[in-house]
């Protein structure tokens, strides 16, 4: 913060998963180095609850469900739990006073964004996603700015108010150097923290199909998959490691050649940021389809190669990697334009712009 400006206040929303609550904790870092007082909104039930108080953030609750994609009865409880939540939001900020609120969207935004409208408080978005999810889109033309990661999304928003600034990743990601290829393709497979099944599965089919001695397979199950995966892994002869969670996932970006996963704007910005090719396979069940979206705008630019749930078998991956890893260069000019997509300051930028209201 500047020696002549004047810390300010400044609410974050937006929870539920890693996805919405990893980047807000990054930006609500840099608002509490430059000062500033930060306050965070949520639900009990959300990541929020336990990694905002962890990093030393006070926390508000409110009460309220999702809209999209849930079902009649919950569609009702969750408008009915509406006015109550937002009017319980307006009176957080009514305390607060903040200068502006900052939300990564999900259902726990919603009555924030809401009672910031009402207040006339400036509200500030995050929207990682190619498609802005539910609360952004539906409340796109009350936002005073849009920070997001692909161009094509400003056209949700008016016109103006966009910026292009990719979402807030681990700094250990933009560290990792060039792998110079060897003889042993390693290739990581992670379907994210609680595993995919899909990948698992293909995984899995995998493990017979492999040319002896031609790949190094680090695989992520997740820990309802782990048990029944890690036995069969160990007797296969495949080189490699299997692991319920990898505790350190920039090292093990670090080590791979290829990387094979889900299409969350998360790890696409990981991605990005390790400059590491990859075959996307979005998950079907993503809210609007976003991951869908991001894959094909990863595979646009030339970072990814792109493969429906429902083709990914143990022989489409394989054909998958053979086919990338057979073309001269080709995994390398993939790097290069995930590393071309990489947005390393933007959680400067977000705090930057929130300052701007003060």
């Amino acid at each position: 913060m500047k020696p002549d400006s004047k810390p300010a206040s400044f609410v974050m929303a937006g929870g539920g998963t890693g996805g919405h609550v990893m980047p807000a904790l990054a930006v609500a870092r840099e608002l509490r180095a430059r000062g500033h007082s930060v306050r965070f909104i949520g639900t009990r039930r959300g990541l929020e609850a336990k990694l905002a108080p962890a990093e030393g953030f006070p926390i508000e609750w409110i009460e309220i469900g999702g809209l999209n994609r849930v079902g009649l009865r919950k569609t009702l409880v969750t408008l009915a739990e509406l006015p109550f939540s937002v009017w319980a939001a307006s009176r957080l900020l009514d305390r607060d006073r903040p200068t502006a609120v900052f939300s990564m969207g999900g259902f726990v935004a919603g009555p924030v964004l809401l009672a910031a409208l009402w207040k006339h408080v400036p509200v500030v978005v995050m929207e990682p996603n190619a498609i802005p999810g539910f609360t952004h889109r539906k409340l796109a033309r009350f936002v005073a700015r849009a920070l997001v990661s692909f161009p094509e999304t400003a056209k949700w928003f008016p016109a103006g108010v966009t910026e292009v600034t990719g979402m807030p990743v681990r700094e250990e990601f933009f560290a990792i150097p060039p792998k110079p290829r060897s003889d042993k393709l390693t290739i990581l497979i992670t379907g994210g923290s609680q595993g995919s099944r899909t990948l698992n599965r293909a995984a899995q089919e995998s493990w017979e199909l492999w040319e002896k001695g031609a790949v190094r397979l680090i695989h992520q199950t997740g820990p309802s998959a782990y048990e029944q995966l890690a036995p069969g892994f160990r007797a296969s002869g495949i080189d490699g490691e299997i692991s319920a969670f990898l505790r350190d996932m920039p090292a093990a970006f670090a080590s791979a050649d290829l990387v094979v996963s889900r299409a969350g704007m998360s790890t696409v910005s990981e991605l990005a940021a390790a400059g590491k090719p990859s075959i996307l396979v979005p998950l079907p069940t993503a809210a609007d389809q976003h991951q869908l979206r991001n894959a094909e705008a990863m595979e646009r630019i030339g970072a990814a190669r792109m493969v429906l749930d429902a083709e990914c078998s143990g022989q489409r991956l394989v054909d998958e990697v053979l086919r990338l890893s057979q073309s001269p260069n080709l995994l390398n000019q993939m790097g290069q334009a995930a590393r071309s997509f990489s947005k390393p300051d933007a959680a400067r930028r977000a705090v930057e712009v929130l300052e701007s209201f003060r």
